[in-house]
């Protein structure tokens, strides 16, 4: 047969007032502490997720952009070069040109007054 013991029923009762009384100070400090680190984050003024995605895309599309021009400048660079080598010749050859055209206006135009 039990009894009952009321130190231990006031004992109980307590104890768990006790437990309430701690888990809701545990509450209100965790507010507090999330409510002082969020306020802490905003004054060091940081991006949030969806502005840092946008700029990092941004970022990848301009390296492809710029890693196609770099090799579009390669090809018109060597462009250049092999213009540069063929245009000695290519001088040679005008300048004969534009002496023989030369040559020949001058001698129409002698053939006309003549």
């Amino acid at each position: 047969m039990q009894t009952r013991n009321p130190l231990f029923d006031d004992l109980s009762r307590l104890m768990t007032s006790a437990a309430g009384t701690f888990q809701g100070a545990r509450d209100e400090m965790e507010g507090l502490v999330r409510t002082r680190m969020e306020r802490i984050l905003a004054d060091m003024d940081l991006v949030d997720r969806e502005s840092f995605e946008t700029v990092r895309e941004m970022a990848a599309e301009a390296r492809l952009e710029n890693e196609r021009l770099a090799a579009e400048l390669t090809v018109l660079k060597a462009e250049v070069a092999a213009l540069k080598k063929a245009k000695p010749a290519a001088r040679r050859k005008s300048a004969t040109a534009a002496k023989a055209a030369a040559t020949k206006a001058s001698t129409e135009k002698g053939g006309e007054t003549a």
